[in-house]
């Protein structure tokens, strides 16, 4: 049996071009996919902006299950993160997210699109089996929050074959971030430097990640799981 909800997401993406993420979308969709109104309408309260927010949630479980599929035990671990950004947005349409990324640019949707870039870090890391627990849990979101959403804004502009500018700046931010934990690294490991980081690094350490996920965004880097 057809799930509504992903049936009248399905149907939206012929309309989004044309009408955005609105309720226009919504109930053109609604009625190409046969769900009434009033089901709709309890499918997505808030209207367009909950059926931006379905499209993006189904594009996210999309990429797990593919990047489920690639051998990444033959990977180095940057590139495991790279592949799956690449997967994400090649699962995507570039329209759709084009006319999401202007609706969650307004004020009033600005911490649902922040929080949809989070979701995606996090199915992004707990895919790669990250097992952290303590402020990296954090950190590793956060870094790959602005890494994901810096490449989609490169991406939207992007008329290169294949994407190839996209991917070659992806790789750049992915190779900005492994050169910061070298230098965190580094000043860890310098016995002259090392004291002043103690403070810092005992205060870390005892940050725990929450059971559930935060709402909050805090910055840092990433490292690759323990």
């Amino acid at each position: 049996m057809t799930d509504p909800k992903q049936a009248v997401v399905d149907a939206a993406l012929a309309h989004v071009a044309f009408d955005g993420w609105s309720d226009a979308t919504l109930s053109a969709a609604a009625r190409d996919a046969g769900v009434d109104s009033a089901t709709a309408r309890a499918l997505f309260p808030r209207g367009g902006v909950d059926l931006a927010l379905a499209y993006h949630r189904a594009g996210d479980a999309d990429m797990v299950a593919r990047l489920a599929r690639e051998p990444l035990a033959d990977m180095r671990f940057r590139d495991r993160v790279a592949l799956a950004v690449r997967l994400r947005l090649e699962g995507a349409e570039k329209e759709a997210v084009r006319r999401g990324s202007t609706l969650f640019a307004l004020p009033n949707h600005a911490a649902d699109g922040a929080r949809a870039l989070w979701d995606t870090a996090d199915h992004i890391w707990t895919a790669l089996g990250d097992a952290s627990r303590d402020v990296n849990w954090y950190t590793k979101r956060a870094t790959l929050s602005g890494v994901y959403g810096s490449t989609v804004l490169f991406w939207l502009g992007d008329d290169s074959p294949g994407h190839e500018a996209t991917w070659a700046f992806l790789d750049r931010r992915i190779d900005d971030v492994m050169k910061i934990e070298q230098v965190k690294a580094a000043v860890n490991k310098n016995p002259l430097l090392k004291p002043f980081m103690a403070l810092p690094n005992w205060a870390l350490s005892h940050v725990k990640a929450p059971s559930k996920l935060p709402r909050v965004d805090l910055p840092g880097s990433w490292n690759s799981p323990r």
